[in-house]
């Protein structure tokens, strides 16, 4: 079941809150990187060898390699998987959960909503760092998520309905900080 719509304000805060946000038009470069496959193995399969050993094998090589990082450097990005429990948030990027980030809840300063986020302004699609701005995880225009962390640094992720994984945080950062209280 898919609660991430279910933090509404006036209802309870689930349990576990998952949201993702998808970039579809990633797959138009995947399909250039799986084109660049393609003609290395065209390559190295039909070429007559005229030319010499040497600018076909580099050719062939060029167009795998760069192929491959291309093809799966998008593929690992097209979407992202935000999951809230009582301990952690944690990102998955793309198809294999790969990179991933955890962030434990007490680690966690505050977090706050980023109306607009864009590629533009952190240099592309993927997995970002900029010094000023910390890191994150951009894989479409639009709202997301901001994390202050208590060592200064902040994270940042695209997603789906940030609000209510803003509600999920803020719900179990006020348990933390009254649990916190209570054994003061």
């Amino acid at each position: 079941m898919d609660d991430s719509r279910s933090a509404g304000a006036a209802g309870p805060v689930p349990e576990v809150w998952t949201g993702h946000a998808t970039n579809r038009v990633q797959w138009l470069l995947a399909a250039a990187g799986a084109g660049c496959v393609a003609l290395g193995i065209e390559l190295a399969v039909d070429s007559a060898w005229t030319s010499g050993i040497a600018p076909l094998a580099m050719s062939v090589v060029g167009c795998l390699a760069a192929g491959l990082l291309v093809l799966f450097g998008t593929i690992a990005f097209t979407h992202v998987r935000v999951r809230v429990d009582r301990e952690c948030l944690e990102v998955r990027c793309g198809h294999i959960g790969l990179p991933r980030r955890r962030i434990p809840l007490d680690q966690v300063d505050s977090a706050h909503l980023a109306p607009s986020i864009s590629p533009r302004h952190w240099g592309g699609w993927g997995y970002r760092w900029r010094p000023e701005m910390g890191t994150a995880v951009v894989v479409r225009r639009g709202p997301g998520l901001v994390l202050d962390l208590g060592d200064g640094r902040r994270f940042t992720v695209t997603v789906d309905h940030p609000e209510d994984a803003l509600l999920a945080i803020r719900a179990r950062l006020r348990n933390r900080a009254s649990r916190a209280l209570g054994d003061v």
